[in-house]
């Protein structure tokens, strides 16, 4: 143990001295844990709560032996920092990112402009783009005798900032469930995922994994809740319907709120594409759209439609699905 302090306080000397020497000179409070070094969150003199969404950014390529005496003065020359966080190893160095939150949405754009591309060094450009602010986390591997009250039981335990818990049969491994825990914030769903990979829990007999989950995987599982069973199917009517018209909102409506949300991000308006894949023998169909806002990435995916009594058109039915769907990716992410 002995050797490895006195070979982890070697690497990069000459920067950790001239790091402690500014946090002495500037009288800024570094605190480091769980893997990362903190600056603020509030900083000394901050009046109110926190910053609104979308205002940290990300920041990449680093070089290793880059501290915060030289990237918090470069990164608040645009602006007033709320938060800087600098993900550290074992040895000392930095892991190669970092995350700046701003007090305000355009010093966060600022910063974009100004520093994507930057280059910190001679041959050495960062990148530098908004944080995608992941809160959602996949927990696979689950026994299948797992029941929603043990799991939300044992995860306040051992976790803080927890919304939601949901339970699904796992499509790719037979005799396990996996769970998608939400988060209140990223912070809180990182140090969720750090704390149950290091705890190695264990519910039942299969072991846990927790990964990031992804847009893929929470499609399908979206898709896999909403496709209608043959199981629930009595006297040739099928029990699996479509939620009352009265309890969804207009295409219209809907359309409308996305125009203006596009519009506020400075998106074009988007285009829908829908084309029904199959039908089944209750008469439900699927359909595959995909959307795209010029100015931003093309979003797609499958959705259940039943006839409308209404009059409204499966193709309609299908826009709406997408644009409800892209409403709420464009809400998380932008």
């Amino acid at each position: 143990l002995l050797l490895v302090q006195m070979w982890t306080n070697g690497i990069n000397e000459a920067s950790k001295m001239a790091l402690l020497a500014w946090e002495k000179e500037t009288g800024i409070e570094l605190v480091q844990i769980n893997g990362q070094r903190r600056y603020g969150g509030p900083p000394p003199g901050w009046m109110g709560g926190p910053p609104p969404a979308g205002t940290e950014v990300y920041i990449a390529r680093l070089p290793q032996d880059i501290y915060e005496n030289t990237l918090i003065p470069l990164f608040e020359s645009v602006g007033k920092l709320y938060e800087f966080r600098l993900m550290m190893t074992f040895s000392g160095l930095n892991r190669g990112f970092a995350y700046a939150r701003y007090a305000s949405l355009q010093d966060a754009q600022k910063a974009i402009a100004t520093f994507h591309r930057f280059q910190v060094r001679e041959g050495c450009a960062i990148v530098v783009c908004r944080s995608t602010q992941k809160r959602e986390l996949i927990v696979s591997g689950l026994d299948v005798s797992v029941n929603q009250q043990e799991l939300e039981a044992m995860l306040q335990m051992v976790t803080e900032g927890i919304l939601s818990v949901t339970l699904h049969a796992s499509p790719h491994q037979r005799h396990t469930k996996l769970a998608v825990l939400k988060y209140r914030s990223h912070e809180a769903a990182s140090l969720a995922k750090k704390a149950l990979m290091e705890g190695n829990l264990r519910l039942g007999e299969a072991g846990m994994r927790v990964n990031w989950l992804d847009p893929q995987t929470k499609q399908k599982l979206q898709l896999c809740e909403e496709e209608p069973s043959s199981s629930s199917v009595h006297e040739g009517k099928s029990l699996a319907v479509p939620r009352p018209a009265a309890l969804l909102p207009s295409l219209q409506d809907v359309l409308e709120q996305l125009n203006i949300l596009c519009q506020k991000h400075h998106l074009n308006a988007p285009l829908f594409f829908t084309k029904c894949v199959q039908v089944n023998a209750n008469g439900w169909k699927q359909f595959w759209y995909q959307v795209l806002i010029p100015g931003y990435h093309a979003i797609s995916g499958f959705t259940w439609v039943l006839q409308d009594k209404q009059g409204q058109t499966e193709h309609e039915q299908a826009k709406l699905a997408a644009a409800l769907h892209i409403l709420q990716v464009l809400g998380e992410s932008l």
